[in-house]
């Protein structure tokens, strides 16, 4: 153990630039070795947007670039990842903004996000003219739930501060719910409890929300004037959405069989079938969506090339949506499902 005291005055550019005690100290008792985490650097950015949560996503590994979209499989849930180390709220919309000419850019590879590492170890070096184009709310978000739909709720009320803070559940109605799940994408509340998604520490906002359901953003809501006194513990608003309509099959013999399309960002588009592994398991989770019952037949479907939606099966299998994995793309080739027709519950009856 190293016994001298580092005496540094907090501005030097590495620890042993300090000045150090002369003598060593007689005693270091045990258990008493320095821990330490450093909080990550700023290295991520949105720009050019209409706010600090909008706009071309830029990663600092030493020099600010923006990150390439080409050939790539950005999803509402990787997605996510930028929009936390951001600190922003949930992930909206992920676009594809074109330039004229290529530049050096970060490519981030999606398997080494989802392992949980930051944006910033992720990114190698290459040039491109096609640029990720990112919105996230400003200032609401569901964090600790099982998919972008659910989890405890927090807010951000002060866009200089960026503090964000848990809601207090007497403080939060069903009206309430129902802006925030039109804000973030999601379908209608089905489910609002406190703690459901884990207890939290302070802070907790405690004016109450007094929404009449209609808004377009919490934010827009009215509030309480003055703060509640108290908040008891394991209250804080817990809330899942419903999915959207966002699964169907089209031009076949049912409602159950045909072309597979998912709705994302406000557009219907095939699902492509190239270079893909769509089997019966990862099919079940389209018909399972879809509401007819388990999967029957994967079959490919030829037309003209056009742009469809690409889903990994990792993100899939991982239990997320169809549309939390679709990212853009184009393809001749496309998905042809057939289910069962019959949800797999009622099939039990």
């Amino acid at each position: 153990m190293r016994t001298k005291e580092f005496q540094c005055g907090g501005h030097e550019s590495a620890l042993l630039d300090c000045s150090s005690s002369g003598s060593d100290r007689n005693t270091c008792s045990p258990g008493t070795a320095v821990g330490l985490t450093c909080s990550e650097p700023d290295a991520v950015r949105l720009v050019g947007g209409a706010s600090r949560c909008r706009g071309t996503l830029e990663v600092k590994q030493g020099e600010w670039r923006p990150v390439s979209y080409y050939n790539s499989d950005w999803s509402l849930k990787r997605a996510a990842a930028a929009c936390r180390e951001s600190d922003c709220g949930s992930a909206v919309s992920v676009e594809e903004r074109e330039e004229s000419s290529r530049r050096s850019v970060w490519r981030i590879r999606s398997d080494c996000v989802e392992s949980g590492s930051t944006l910033r170890e992720c990114a190698a070096s290459s040039s491109s003219s096609s640029f990720l184009q990112l919105t996230c709310s400003d200032s609401v978000r569901l964090v600790n739930g099982t998919s972008l739909c659910s989890g405890r709720l927090e807010v951000n009320t002060n866009q200089s501060t960026q503090r964000w803070s848990s809601v207090c559940e007497d403080d939060f109605d069903q009206q309430d719910a129902e802006v925030v799940c039109r804000e973030l994408g999601c379908g209608a509340p089905s489910v609002l409890q406190g703690a459901l998604y884990g207890e939290v520490e302070p802070p907790m906002r405690t004016k109450e929300f007094q929404c009449g359901g209609h808004e377009s953003a919490l934010l827009d809501c009215s509030s309480s004037g003055s703060d509640r006194n108290t908040c008891s513990p394991g209250t804080a608003v817990g809330l899942t959405c419903s999915e959207p309509d966002a699964v169907r099959l089209v031009g076949g013999a049912s409602r159950c069989r045909g072309t597979l399309e998912v709705k994302h960002e406000g557009e219907w588009r095939p699902v492509s079938y190239y270079n893909s592994d769509w089997s019966l398991k990862r099919a079940a989770a389209a018909c399972r969506e879809s509401d007819c019952g388990s999967a029957v037949s994967v079959e490919r479907e030829e037309s003209s090339v056009r742009s469809v939606w690409g889903i990994r099966s990792d993100c899939v299998e991982s239990g997320s949506t169809l549309r939390e994995c679709a990212a853009s793309g184009f393809s001749s080739s496309v998905l042809h499902l057939t289910c069962s027709g019959k949800p797999i519950k009622d099939m039990n009856e």
